[in-house]
Formats: structure tokens, sequence, C-alpha cells
């Protein structure tokens, strides 16, 4: 499929020999728990990929950075949702130090992030019907020079092989209620230990199990507050990082869909009419994927911007279903006996739809926005 090898061209640009590797492995021992795709990831230089330039990284642009996924995604589903979770985290802190909240430290970690190919898992609310994705799932009380952090994240990617640990924090605000930071820490601060939470076999090897934090000092240079306007309406930092996941996270899918769809064309089976379907919605997807790495592009980072995304990634999600559904329907039942890849990546691409946010937690912001009314995410 032409779109999906100009995706792997850009995949082997930025991360050389990755491709190749992931090819030698079956799928089936990629998505097992405990597979190599981390440590090829991290040999390929993958940590850096959407790191600046500035910050000594690879610099691949949102729209590459979509190819790139994509790429992943059709070779092995669980790195692609895996490295994600990185690519998002690492978007969230660079944005950071080119805000006017910058404390400086963020380049010395992006940097660090980049020299050393360390891992940063996403500790925020990922898989609850509902709750925003970031929504704390821990707490913390203010002590000298920084918080004490408790609770626990599940399911939390890279959590086994994590260098540092991103989340999100509950904590008591000087003027009564509760505040919203951000953390950044090592994994190996004390008190943070991994266990067991994962018990599906599909997207297994993604590492998204619990990790949980006892009585953890986070010091308060790697603190951040997470702001929201008057009427509910996230900060940059917030809306930035949403739309980063919100676009990487859906080309994961579109690589598992694309994969499909690669193999029903393959089979010489389908007509004209069959392939131009299957076309059509594998295109639409990855060109309103594309409208939200242009925004990213063109710095437009406010709720009107993160309203857009969040349309464009529902209707994309529409597409790559359908087109799973389709793919396999087109492959036939004796495809599906015989390769259980098939079945997996069938299986898999209905994921798309358990990450935040659910379509009924956004749905008054998306009836403003067709109406006219105030947009206003929580």
């Amino acid at each position: 499929m032409r779109t999906l090898d100009e995706a792997r061209a850009v995949c082997e640009k930025h991360l050389p020999g990755l491709l190749s590797e992931l090819a030698r492995i079956p799928l089936a021992e990629l998505e097992k728990p405990g597979n190599r795709g981390l440590e090829l990831f991290r040999a390929s230089g993958g940590p850096a990929l959407v790191i600046p330039k500035a910050y000594a990284g690879s610099g691949a642009s949102p729209l590459e950075a979509i190819q790139v996924t994509r790429a992943i995604g059709a070779a092995a589903p669980s790195l692609a949702v895996a490295s994600t979770m990185h690519h998002f985290s690492v978007a969230t802190v660079f944005t950071l130090a080119e805000s006017l909240r910058s404390s400086g430290v963020e380049w010395a970690l992006l940097e660090g992030i980049a020299g050393q190919n360390l891992l940063v898992s996403s500790g925020f609310a990922e898989g609850n019907p509902g709750q925003g994705i970031l929504s704390p799932t821990v707490g913390g009380v203010r002590k000298d020079g920084g918080i004490v952090v408790n609770g626990s994240k599940r399911p939390c990617s890279i959590s086994r092989s994590m260098d540092l640990l991103s989340a999100s924090v509950s904590v008591p605000a000087d003027g009564g209620g509760s505040e919203t930071v951000l953390m950044l820490i090592p994994a190996d601060t004390p008190g943070v230990s991994v266990h067991p939470f994962w018990g599906s076999n599909v997207l297994a090897g993604a590492e998204s199990d619990e990790v949980r934090l006892t009585d953890v000092f986070v010091d308060e240079r790697l603190v951040v507050p997470l702001d929201t306007g008057e009427r509910g309406e996230l900060d940059e930092l917030q809306t930035v990082g949403f739309m980063w996941f919100e676009m990487l996270i859906t080309s994961c899918y579109l690589g598992m869909a694309s994969a499909l769809v690669e193999r029903a064309l393959a089979s010489g089976k389908l007509g004209a009419g069959q392939v131009a379907d299957l076309g059509i919605r594998i295109e639409t997807a990855a060109q309103l994927l594309e409208g939200i790495a242009r925004q990213l592009m063109a710095k437009e980072g406010d709720n009107a911007a993160l309203t857009k995304a969040m349309i464009a990634r529902y209707g994309a999600q529409e597409a790559i279903v359908d087109a799973s559904k389709r793919a396999v329907e087109a492959l036939g039942g004796m495809a599906f006996i015989a390769s259980p890849d098939v079945a997996y990546l069938g299986a898999a691409c209905h994921c798309v739809s358990f990450h935040p946010p659910s379509r009924p937690s956004t749905s008054g912001a998306l009836a403003a926005n067709f109406s006219g009314d105030v947009l206003r995410f929580e």
C-alpha cells in the first residue's frame, strides 16, 4: 500500500533499522510481555523522535510523527502504543520548556532523554470511562521543598521499562479545595513500585501494568501547576499535550488497520470497488490526523483547536474501526482461521475507542462547537 510504504520510509529515516528488526520477530512474540520492542526502539533512537533539535532531539515534525507511529503500529501494535505514551509525555515537557512557566530544568531533562535514550511513562488518567486524560489518579501533600505523593496508576504503559514517570497529582490548594500539578520523577525513586495488572493478551506487550507510589517525595523543581480558566478551559500546556496524545494514539490504530488493509489488497480477492472503499476509509483517517498535526505545527493551542482535534480523532476512530472490519471480511474466514495475526489485528483495532476522552465526556464541548456556545473541556 503506497501510503503505508511512505510511512515506513519516514520511519526508516528517523529510526533506522527499527522496522527491519521488528520484521524478524513474529507478531505474536512482539505482542507478549517482555518482548524486545522497546529495546529495539531505544537502539534506533526512538526516545528522541519528537524532541526538538534545540534540545538535542531528532526534531520529527507532528506530520512525520504520525507516519512513524503508523508504520510501527502496522508492525508492532504494542510498541506503537507504548512509544506514544512516551512521546505524549515528552511533548508536554518541551511545551513547558518553551512556555513562560519554564523553570529551566526542562531543557536539561529533554537533553538527558534524547542523549541517554530514556523512556518516559505516562501516569495520567488512562482507561477510566468519563475521566479526562489529565485528571489525577494520585494525591499529594506539600512538604518542605516538594510534595509527598501516594496512590496508583493502572494501567501505566512502559511500566517495567520506564526511566522516568510523568503524572498529574491532586494537592490541597492554599485557598482551600485542590489543584492539579504535573510531576516528572525518576522511576527508581524510593516508593515507586510496579505490579501486575494487564490481563488481556491484546496489546499485552505495552507493559501496561500498575505503578504504585507510596510516600514518594517529589522535588518542587519537578512539579508544575496545571491551570484552568474561569470558564473551565484548559491551559496551553494541557491542550497541546492532549492534542499530541489524540493524534498519536489514533495513529497507532491507523497502523494496525493499515496492516489489515494491506493484507486484504495483497490477497488478490478484492474488486475495484472494495479496494476503493478500504482506501477511502484508511486515507480519511490519515487526513483527519494530519489536520491535528498541522494545528500543532501552526502553534494552535486553545480550546477551539482542541475541539477540532477531538472531532478529527472521533472521525478517524470510526474510519479505522470500519476499515478493519471490512478488511477482515474481505480476507475471508479461511484467512481468519489460518492466521492468528488477522484475528489479533482485528481485535486490537477496536481498542482505539478505549482511550480517553470517551465521546460522552466531551459531548458538551462538542455541542458548544456546533451551537456557538462557550467551549469548555473538564
